[in-house]
């Protein structure tokens, strides 16, 4: 699920008032602007006298706008394709597949909302047990109902979250509805404090709103609660829904047949782009055209692959995007989404083991759910079925603009000293996003293509490394921090090293320092 942390979340979950960071602090270099940014325009001036080479990277997501004014010239194009002519003239089983592909529409539509993955898996469990006895079970049933039996149990759970985020988003929609009414329809942080709040929660409501807007355009928070009603309540919608006929119904796949790498179609953009559009800017949005943002990879190109809707990705289309990219020459895979439940996690080991024997690097964000990883994992994982790990994986989590002090890792940032590598800039992130606009957006899902954009980079100044390699030197070349800071969800403090594998945030200056002294 690709999940972006917006305001309306924030008031309901990991309240951050830190001061608003700088656009572009991304870039920025920990040692001169005492911020931990990936230091790229400082690496950028020791690499000046060097060409590097195209690298292509694959954003495996929500879909890109591929028009806009910061993109548009750094779109993959597949140059074997006619755009436009109906025909397979590369013959890599995909029509027209200009600039990616999509797996998630059909002749006509396009899915946008899905179920939660443990919401399908509860439907699929659920109707095999009907109408069995479920006390005279025998063989596999056992074990299979045994396994239902916390699926049960935990879609209930994630439901019942689900309904109550929905009520809180509505009563805040409900909140400046009233002030709104008191206002002559208009919400700000001047109507908001001039509203006489008479009931307990609303005086509350005031409150939140007033630290809220003193980061955030009123205009924006209300965009934002809408745009968050649509996806939760998409959500708890389709969750109680038999989704596998309404993805058979619009894309015309049957979507537990693993054997069909050729479905969908090339409206890769699709119906929301605000999440794929927003990765795609901080990867490689056009550098020095005087426009909206600096990408980090001059060299790189995106490819647009859409596979992830609103809800969780099924485990078939990320994998078939995969090979995609591969077959097609994508070097850096960036993969800002992630879900606590997969049903063919061997599936996705099968396409990521591909993708190793074709030295392509994977870039996946952590999850923002303040969690251990090491407890608690998310999929797709590196850590594959058969108790190997896959070696050409970054897995990313978010820092803050924060210049020192114990909230250097975003708060929601999920972490693991075993299984989370690093951490790059993922609050504040300002980047494009559909309609040829600009946005900022928080969570590791904006530290994920900080990490891609550095790896693409040095893939391409230094195309001698495998992506193991590349992994090695941005693993030992971090920033490091030695004081002790807040570990996420909670009061505790810890060292950087119980945070992440390398203790350390992403840095592209010491990347390339290194690399050029070691030749």
């Amino acid at each position: 699920m690709k999940r972006i942390l917006i305001p309306v979340l924030v008031l309901t979950a990991h309240m951050t008032m830190a001061q608003k960071a700088p656009i572009n602090w991304y870039l920025n270099s920990p040692k001169e602007d005492k911020m931990f940014g990936t230091a790229v325009d400082n690496a950028y001036e020791l690499l000046k006298d060097k060409q590097p080479q195209q690298v292509i990277v694959a954003v495996i997501d929500s879909g890109v706008e591929v028009d806009h004014e910061d993109l548009k010239d750094v779109i993959w194009v597949n140059e074997d394709e006619i755009p436009g002519n109906g025909i397979d003239d590369d013959k890599n089983g995909y029509i027209d597949d200009v600039h990616g592909w999509s797996f998630l529409g059909g002749a006509t539509e396009d899915i946008d909302h899905e179920a939660m993955e443990i919401a399908r898996m509860y439907h699929t469990g659920n109707k095999y047990f009907t109408g069995k006895d479920t006390t005279a079970l025998t063989g596999d049933d056992i074990a299979k109902y045994k396994a239902f039996v916390q699926v049960k149990k935990d879609f209930k759970r994630e439901q019942g979250t689900l309904e109550q985020q929905y009520a809180g988003i509505k009563m805040l929609n409900e909140y400046i509805q009233k002030v709104k009414a008191a206002s002559n329809g208009e919400f700000s942080k001047k109507t908001n404090k001039a509203f006489v709040a008479t009931d307990e929660m609303d005086i509350k409501l005031k409150k939140r709103m007033g630290m809220i807007l003193m980061m955030y355009p009123a205009d924006e928070l209300e965009k934002q609660i809408e745009g968050g009603a649509d996806q939760i309540g998409g959500l708890i919608k389709f969750n109680l829904m038999d989704a596998d006929s309404v993805r058979h119904a619009v894309v015309g796949d049957d979507p537990n047949d693993y054997t069909n790498r050729y479905y969908g179609c090339n409206r890769y953009e699709g119906p929301d782009a605000m999440h794929g559009t927003h990765v795609s800017g901080t990867i490689a949005g056009k550098r020095g055209n005087g426009i909206g943002v600096e990408g980090i990879a001059v060299n790189a190109k995106i490819m647009v692959l859409r596979a992830v809707p609103n809800g969780d990705e099924r485990d078939k289309d990320i994998a078939n995007a995969i090979y995609y990219a591969v077959d097609n020459g994508a070097k850096v895979i960036n993969m800002s989404f992630g879900k606590y439940y997969t049903p063919n996690q061997s599936a996705i080991d099968a396409a990521i083991l591909y993708a190793k024997s074709k030295d392509v690097l994977f870039v996946h964000a952590a999850g923002n759910d303040a969690k251990n990883k090491d407890v608690e994992d998310s999929y797709p994982t590196r850590r594959l079925t058969d108790g190997s790990v896959a070696s050409n994986w970054i897995e990313v989590g978010a820092s803050s603009s924060e210049k020192k002090g114990k909230k250097l890792i975003a708060d929601f940032s999920n972490y693991g000293s075993t299984t989370v590598d690093l951490f790059a800039p993922g609050v504040d992130i300002y980047s494009t996003v559909p309609n040829g606009t600009y946005e900022d957006a928080s969570g590791t899902s904006m530290a994920c293509p900080a990490t891609a954009g550095v790896a693409a980079m040095i893939r391409g100044y230094f195309p001698e490394l495998t992506a193991e390699q590349v992994r090695e030197v941005l693993m030992n070349t971090t920033s490091t921090y030695k004081k002790k800071i807040v570990i996420p969800g909670t009061k505790k403090k810890a060292k950087m090293n119980q945070l992440a594998i390398s203790g350390g945030f992403v840095n592209a200056e010491n990347a390339v320092i290194y690399l050029l002294n070691k030749k």
